[in-house]
C-alpha cells in the first residue's frame, strides 16, 4: 500500500513536499514515481526513481522546480515542489513498479501499485 500526503493549499511561488510512504512491501526493489491528474485531464507523468536512482526523469513542465528523492530506510519517496505555479494544481499519485523497464518510466500503465493521491491547489 503507498499512502501519499503532504498536499495543500499554497500560493503561486510557495514550495510544498509530498511524501508517499510504502507499508507491506521494500520501496528498495521498485521504480517509484509520481502523477498528477488535473480536473477534466488525464493523469500524466512528473518524475520518476528508479532503484538504484541512476535515473530521474522529468516532465518538461517540473523540470528545474520539483526534485523526486528516496529514502529507502523510511521506505519514503519524496516530491520537492519550488516555485509552484496555478498550472500545477491537480492530485498528485504515487507509484511503484519492481519489473518496469527504465523506457516505460514515464508511462502511467506500466505502474502496477498506486496510492490515493494528495490534493495540491495553487492560487496565483
Amino acid at each position: 500500500q503507498l499512502q501519499a500526503s503532504g498536499g495543500g493549499l499554497v500560493q503561486a511561488g510557495d514550495s510544498l513536499r509530498l511524501s508517499c510512504v510504502a507499508s507491506g512491501r521494500a520501496i528498495n526493489n521498485y521504480h517509484m514515481a509520481w502523477f498528477r491528474q488535473a480536473p477534466g485531464k488525464e493523469r500524466e507523468f512528473v518524475a520518476a526513481i528508479t532503484k538504484t536512482r541512476s535515473s530521474t526523469p522529468y516532465a518538461d513542465s517540473v523540470k528545474g522546480r520539483f526534485t523526486i528523492s528516496r529514502d529507502n530506510a523510511r521506505n519514503t519517496v519524496y516530491l520537492q515542489m519550488n516555485s509552484l505555479k496555478p498550472e500545477d494544481t491537480a492530485v498528485y499519485y504515487c507509484a511503484a513498479d519492481a519489473q518496469l523497464i527504465t523506457s516505460s518510466l514515464r508511462v502511467k500503465d506500466a505502474y502496477d501499485y498506486w496510492g490515493q493521491g494528495t490534493q495540491v491547489t495553487v492560487s496565483s
